[in-house]
């Protein structure tokens, strides 16, 4: 018999409610994106829109209190607009998918930095460490590159990030370099040796990951784990160390654990995926067996109440904080399971809905809608790149086509932070 679930229970009238409420929100931001703002007010009288509506759906659907709900709309969405802003002015042909996953990154930096006494604000260092690996992982990771490219990529991508001065070779690298020149910026190396630390660790779990793709047949499931581990822990090691400089080995051990948490979670989202492609995680090499999932998730959602206790030992970071951090982790796990419905038994299927705010079939249908729906979103997309101040100063250069080499202006630190 499986142990039970933990976190809030919700019944079929509240997860009603809720849906109403979720979908009040995505009706109201696809009659902004039909609207298609074209001037520079309509694009701001739209962000103004959206921000209110994301207010009312976290209020009714999410069920957050006031004090929270202002902290996502005045700190964690200006963060993620303000990233998106000065990512695209960096480099024009950066894709929305890419812009997003830089986001996510540097939301985690910035709900680290109130855990570690920090106000949330962008900095030069989280920027370029946020939009490091939508540059770097999506080369290792592409079906189209050769193992020998990917080999010399990643040892010209190690010796910059050791501090070499190394030219680089083409526009990705060139971006890349840039980045890291935004980081050694604000940390210069002599006086912050942790926080390229972290970078190196990162690089080499993701070189271990990349060779175990290749050997994944006969990988034993315990180094399986630990590359996951290597990989999750590391990345947000780093963003803690963006978000203040140096760590404590408390705030050191509770980064790696967030980070091995988000790792695994994301690993249970992407399993299907991972089936299709020959990827192998935990999760994928199990439904590749034929075995159900649900012992796996259950100690995920378990692991996610330990990463929690870590986290409320840490002195600094509001109660508020905490608690809007923990409802994040699990529902990252309990839709993922939504969402991958086909590996686990009806009961765990049953079990884990009652925790979920919204219906299973409701979350897989909304989500099949926003996928048919990716021009009208990306309408949206780009009325949030519209400053809010239109004497907003980015002084870094754009990324240009390959051979040209964009030197970071010497006020970049003090451009950016005025963001």
């Amino acid at each position: 018999m499986q142990p039970p679930l933990t976190g809030p229970v919700y019944g079929a009238k509240e997860q009603r409610k809720r849906e109403l409420a979720y979908d009040e929100a995505l009706l109201a931001a696809e009659r902004e994106a039909r609207r298609a703002p074209r001037t520079r007010a309509q694009r701001l009288e739209a962000q103004s829109r959206i921000t209110a509506a994301f207010a009312r759906f976290s209020a009714v659907a999410l069920g957050l209190e006031d004090d929270a709900i202002q902290l996502l709309t005045d700190d964690f969405l200006p963060a993620g607009t303000k990233l998106a802003q000065w990512a695209r002015r960096f480099d024009p042909a950066l894709a929305m998918p890419d812009i997003v996953q830089a986001c996510r990154n540097a939301w985690t930096a910035c709900g680290l930095q109130p855990l570690l006494g920090q106000a949330i604000r962008l900095t030069p260092s989280i920027l370029g460490y946020s939009l490091l690996y939508p540059y770097s992982d999506n080369y290792l990771d592409g079906d189209g590159i050769s193992a020998r490219q990917k080999l010399e990529f990643s040892e010209r991508f190690r010796e910059r990030l050791k501090g070499a001065a190394i030219a680089p070779l083409n526009h990705r690298e060139t971006a890349i370099w840039s980045l890291v020149a935004l980081i050694e910026e604000q940390y210069p190396r002599e006086i912050h040796p942790q926080i390229f630390d972290c970078l190196l660790a990162i690089h080499r779990a993701q070189e271990q990951s990349v060779a175990q793709q290749r050997t994944s047949d006969g990988c034993p499931e315990a180094e399986i784990l630990r590359i996951s581990c290597a990989k999750g822990g590391s990345s947000v090691t780093a963003d803690a160390c963006m978000a203040r400089g140096q760590l404590n080995e408390e705030e050191s051990e509770f980064a790696f654990d967030w980070g091995v948490l988000l790792q695994l979670g994301d690993d249970l989202q992407d399993v299907r995926e991972d089936l299709r492609n020959g990827s192998t995680t935990l999760f994928s090499r199990a439904a590749g067996r034929g075995d159900s999932l649900d012992a796996l998730t259950t100690r995920l959602l378990n692991f996610s109440e330990v990463v929690s206790g870590r986290m409320d030992r840490l002195p600094q970071g509001a109660a508020m904080l905490k608690g809007l951090l923990r409802m994040s982790w699990r529902s990252l796990i309990v839709m993922a399971v939504a969402y991958s419905h086909e590996f686990f038994t009806a009961q765990f299927l049953a079990r884990a809905e009652r925790h979920s705010p919204f219906r299973f079939e409701f979350l897989r249908a909304r989500r099949d809608r926003l996928a048919g729906r990716q021009g009208l979103y990306a309408t949206l997309f780009e009325a949030f790149l519209e400053p809010l101040d239109s004497s907003t100063r980015i002084s870094i250069e754009p990324c240009g086509r390959a051979g040209h080499v964009p030197h970071p202006a010497v006020n970049t630190v003090g451009d950016i932070s005025a963001l």
